[in-house]
């Protein structure tokens, strides 16, 4: 465990920088949400819909995510038919359980294995080993857009090794967060680069491990994470992602452990999600300004990843031209942005940070 401390140990001053202002947009979120029951709720379903799809989408699967709100909308008569479908309902359900229940869970060894088995319940390949350590070394690959293999970013932790490291992981990081003994980001961070280099399970470890970066940030009172995607950034940044990890993997174990590259990531991925948090509570005051019509259309854009005119009109029941004008002005306000021209072009909420 002691490994663990000196990885936290004279870090540079841009990382308590970093955690300096991510903690005081979390003030910000949490003195200034006033958003009502309905929004919040609308959000959330939103979250689910993009978390799982990036998620699943940096491993290699390939729905985007208006398949997964059709296919979520059909949850009881799907049969499954493909792995991307089978791997996308069973995310999709693991994160909405964190996203309700994560008060009453812990990060212990029980739970990871009970999330594991969850992760992989609807996927067929994965029946043998769900919620049990790999009996068979593994690597951790670079997956491109099509979902293949583009190179071995590192090797991770022996088979034989594995239940201890996660037990010995599993109790630094718990009693790190008990103590106070770091900041809880700088104790997430590390548990997640140690738990992705120990690569516990056969597979699903990607998928995993942003589950559980969402109930440890939960936890430790960042509670804006049902409402702007972790997962989304991640994607966004996937190349970054993977330089960060490697650069910060292939040291540990090694008397020159350096995990800043990965921290330094980390913080900017939750720096851009508490920026994006804090928008939301003006785009609360901005609903105020907006009339009935105004509303309806972008309420509807807060809960589909994008959409055409007529999808519009046909989910608000506003007519056509008020669609246009309304459209317009959210332009102009920069709250929306334009994907395609001419009859493809569709609409979607800027993406924008702040």
């Amino acid at each position: 465990m002691d490994q663990f401390d000196q990885r936290l140990q004279l870090l540079p001053p841009t990382i308590l920088t970093a955690i300096a202002e991510i903690d005081e947009l979390k003030g910000r979120w949490i003195g200034g949400v006033q958003l009502n029951p309905q929004t919040l709720a609308r959000l959330k379903q939103s979250v689910l819909v993009t978390s799982t799809g990036a998620s699943t989408r940096i491993e290699g699967a390939r729905l985007s995510d208006e398949e997964i709100e059709k296919l979520m909308r059909g949850i009881a008569i799907q049969r499954f038919a493909d792995r991307d479908s089978q791997e996308v309902t069973g995310y999709f359900e693991l994160l909405q359980n964190v996203f309700e229940n994560w008060q009453e869970l812990s990060v212990r060894e029980s739970i990871i294995k009970h999330f594991h088995k969850e992760l992989l319940k609807y996927v067929e390949k994965d029946a043998l080993h769900r919620g049990d350590y790999k009996k068979i070394d593994n690597k951790v690959h670079m997956i491109d857009a099509a979902g293949q293999s583009i190179g071995i970013l590192f090797d991770t932790t022996p088979t034989y090794l594995t239940p201890t490291a996660m037990q010995e992981l599993i109790a630094w990081t718990t009693q790190a967060l008990q103590t106070g003994a770091f900041h809880p980001l700088l104790v997430i961070g590390n548990f997640l680069v140690e738990f992705l280099q120990i690569h516990p399970f056969q597979d699903g470890n990607g998928r995993l491990s942003r589950i559980l970066t969402n109930l440890l940030l939960l936890k430790a009172g960042y509670l804006y994470m049902p409402y702007v995607s972790h997962e989304k950034l991640i994607e966004d940044n996937k190349p970054d992602y993977y330089l960060a990890l490697r650069t910060s993997q292939k040291t540990l174990g090694s008397e020159q452990e350096n995990i800043v590259p990965w921290l330094t990531f980390f913080l900017k991925i939750v720096r851009l999600q508490s920026q994006m948090a804090v928008a939301l509570l003006s785009d609360a005051n901005f609903e105020k300004t907006l009339s009935p019509n105004q509303l309806a259309v972008w309420r509807y854009l807060q809960t589909v990843p994008e959409a055409s005119p007529l999808q519009i009109v046909q989910h608000t029941r506003v007519a056509r031209p008020t669609v246009s004008q309304v459209i317009n002005k959210l332009l102009d306000l920069q709250k929306v942005e334009r994907i395609g021209q001419g009859r493809a072009v569709r609409y979607r909420l800027a993406r924008s940070a702040p």
